[in-house]
């Protein structure tokens, strides 16, 4: 059985949009917003063959894998159905009427191709004995529509530009046609993608009712935006230009070549600031789509304790994730191992990423003295990576009010002239004020996987100074290194420094 459709192209409306709106944004919505009002009329195809063949040279005709053709003849705006039809509508719309074509296609075809069209002709028509059709489209429309009937045929594309796809893909997905969207999706993927075309495809899945048919392009916009921004330090201005859906697929990252999570931190309620200046809804965003990108487990405790005093968080909101992330920290090892691997598949609240500092634990104690322990685990493959002259820098800890770090270097042993892996403590702030310290350096051993203490000492601090020791285990690199070494447990090396303020000796009065 073949189908009248009969199309009237009408005006477009104008939307209006607040001068907020961006311009991929007006484009999209622009796409999405669109009239359409559906009748069929269901002729025998000899009828139409013999007593309404339109002119061949006014017809367009697409060839179905079938061998079914479709014939299109285009019509002036009075041209009506047959006088015998029963016209009418599924929608009102006022808007003049540009033009009016009567195709002939194959109702079984669409049918199989789009449940759309299935339920029309096994329901609609049915039930309510139209005898006409007619689709309602406007004129911005017309191509991606044609294009869309010619697909459900051939299941080819004439089209190859991304507008032109767009476009079709938004057809596609008003009249259920998931093969054509996905098709659309994986040529879209193939073209050169740019920021602005990454952030049109980030807002498909809000627009469109198969989600699923885009997932693979919105997944490619996400990456391609991650990875373009993945220094933050050297994109930060035209980071903190992106819309909400753009900053959310860059830190969505575990990739970032950033300081720390508290440099993260720090961006998001920049950004937020800048992009949502009313704090009711400065609290909302944060609150609903950005908090849960910050990976607070990975905060220093200075930060966190920033956190819960920050106006612009719900004090709700904060206080669940700066508890979390404690909890987090006191977890053993091994647990947060598990915690990260169930997590990577979620939120990523437990999952580490790539900092250019690395995360420590702290313990603080101030009576009898100011002490603190501090915890340093290195994967082997980061160990690896300090081959031939590398260095990795902990994140910073405080200790009397001073501010220390810990960094690991591959060196070259002075007297035996091999390289082996060395650590050091440094003093962070630059300046006259100086003081002893009593430190001691330990890292966990097989067989028993207890700290063992491999050097300890006591060194006075001035701003900017360093103390450690270049072969920290007394052994070549490659030693250190190897497959049967001491020192990694399950992959990881666990490093650990003592710290403590050395007392000064009381003058005795004579």
């Amino acid at each position: 059985m073949s189908v009248l459709c009969r199309i009237r192209v009408a005006v477009s409306v104008s939307v209006h949009h607040s001068s907020k709106d961006s311009g991929w944004a007006c484009i999209l919505h622009n796409r999405v917003k669109t009239f359409v009002a559906v009748e069929f009329a269901v002729y025998n195809s000899d009828n139409i063959l013999d007593c309404n063949q339109p002119d061949t040279e006014d017809t367009v005709a697409y060839e179905s894998n079938d061998g079914e053709a479709i014939a299109m003849v285009e019509e002036s705006p009075s041209g009506d159905a047959p006088s015998h039809s029963n016209d009418s509508s599924f929608g009102m719309d006022c808007s003049p009427v540009l033009k009016v074509k009567s195709i002939f296609i194959s109702s079984a075809i669409l049918a199989a191709k789009s449940p759309f069209f299935y339920k029309l002709f096994s329901n609609g028509m049915r039930e309510s004995d139209q005898r006409h059709a007619t689709l309602r489209i406007n004129e911005s429309e017309e191509a991606a529509l044609l294009e869309l009937l010619s697909f459900m045929y051939s299941g080819k594309l004439s089209t190859s530009s991304e507008p032109a796809l767009l476009d079709l893909l938004m057809a596609a997905d008003k009249f259920e046609v998931a093969s054509c969207m996905r098709h659309c999706s994986h040529m879209l993927r193939s073209l050169p993608m740019t920021t602005e075309s990454a952030l049109l495809y980030l807002e498909l899945p809000s627009s469109v009712s198969i989600a699923s048919a885009v997932q693979p392009l919105t997944d490619a916009a996400k990456e391609f935006l991650a990875n373009k921004y993945r220094d933050l330090t050297k994109f930060q201005d035209e980071v903190m230009n992106l819309p909400l859906a753009g900053i959310e697929a860059v830190l969505s990252s575990n990739d970032l070549q950033v300081a720390s999570e508290d440099a993260i931190y720090d961006l998001v309620l920049k950004w937020a600031r800048a992009q949502y200046p009313k704090l009711e809804e400065r609290r909302e965003i944060l609150g609903t789509r950005l908090v849960r990108l910050i990976r607070f487990p990975f905060m220093t405790c200075r930060k966190l304790r920033k956190v819960l005093a920050c106006n612009d968080l719900d004090h709700e909101t904060a206080s669940k994730a700066v508890l979390d992330a404690v909890f987090f920290k006191a977890e053993t090892p091994y647990r947060q191992r598990a915690l990260a691997s169930e997590d990577s598949n979620t939120n990523r609240q437990f999952v580490e990423r790539a900092y250019k500092y690395r995360p420590v634990k702290v313990l603080e104690f101030v009576l009898p003295h100011s002490q603190c322990i501090v915890y340093l685990d290195l994967r082997r493959e980061e160990c690896a990576n300090l081959f031939p002259s590398g260095r990795v820098y902990s994140q910073a800890f405080h200790l009397g009010g001073q501010g220390f770090f810990l960094s690991a270097h591959c060196n070259m042993d002075q007297q035996s002239s091999f390289h082996c892996f060395g650590l050091f403590l440094g003093m962070q702030e630059k300046g006259s004020v100086s003081f002893t310290v009593d430190y001691e350096f330990a890292a966990r051993t097989k067989p028993a996987g207890e700290f063992a203490t491999k050097y300890k000492g006591y060194y006075t601090f001035t701003g900017g100074k360093a103390v450690g020791y270049r072969n920290l285990f007394a052994i070549p690199w490659t030693s250190f290194m190897a497959e049967d070494s001491l020192y990694f447990m399950n992959g990881v090396l666990h490093l650990r420094a003592e710290l403590s303020i050395k007392q000064p000796q009381p003058v005795l009065q004579l």
